[in-house]
């Protein structure tokens, strides 16, 4: 799920769409209220702040969401006024991992979406992620399940990696396929049900772990073992 901060309805609209059209989860907010009181029970994967909001504004948006331990680890790109370098520097300097300088293009918000989750998963503290009886570790290129080690082609092991850093987050078909196949990928989405299909074989019993979303995707959800 990516959060859009943006107090310009059609800009937001447009926003949400965008990103909702080219594989990812995502909803608008017109200021910092009701995107703090969504943040109670959402956690974003990615959240994009405009600078000039109504009430707070979006650095003491950025400072808040950093001084938090609950949030200060959610990727933020900040957008900007053109010519506002003061902003984007002291965004930069609070910890937003990008910015975007209005009027900016859609793709090039998808391709800096894209390029900042990739870098925050690679980036992230613990190269070993844990998941139940599931462990991947991302150095070794390794899977255990409970402590016995399985072996999977390159592709189920990017597709485990990619459920496991966000559990609970529901992956598209197509983002899927533009994550792990590429952005050029011309083939069928049916290619990511076999993936997982074999995916699941392999894990044993906790593959149920891995959701199906229908008409969606998947995600790696706990309670289904």
């Amino acid at each position: 799920m990516i959060f859009c901060v943006e107090d310009d309805a059609g800009v937001r609209d447009i926003e949400v769409y965008t990103l909702k059209s080219t594989g990812f989860e995502a909803t608008g907010f017109p200021d910092g209220v009701s995107f703090f009181n969504a943040l109670k029970t959402t956690r974003p994967e990615l959240i994009i702040l405009d600078v000039m909001l109504p009430g707070e504004d979006g650095v003491e948006i950025l400072k808040k969401l950093k001084a938090n331990t609950a949030t200060r680890n959610i990727p933020v790109i900040m957008a900007t006024a053109k010519g506002a370098e003061y902003d984007k520097i002291t965004g930069l300097d609070l910890g937003a991992d990008d910015y975007l300088v209005k009027p900016f293009g859609m793709m090039e918000m998808v391709s800096r979406v894209r390029a900042v989750l990739r870098r925050t998963s690679y980036q992230s503290n613990s190269k070993v992620l844990q998941f139940g009886p599931i462990t991947l570790n991302i150095d070794e290129h390794t899977v255990l399940v409970s402590g016995k080690q399985i072996t999977l082609t390159l592709k189920e092991f990017e597709i485990l990696r990619l459920l496991m850093s966000s559990p609970g987050t529901v992956f598209t078909r197509d983002r899927l396929l533009s994550e792990i196949w590429g952005v050029n990928y011309d083939g069928e989405t049916r290619t990511v049900d076999v993936h997982i299909r074999t995916l699941r074989s392999k894990l044993g019993a906790p593959g149920s772990l891995i959701s199906t979303v229908r008409g969606v995707g998947y995600r790696l959800e706990a309670g289904n073992t």
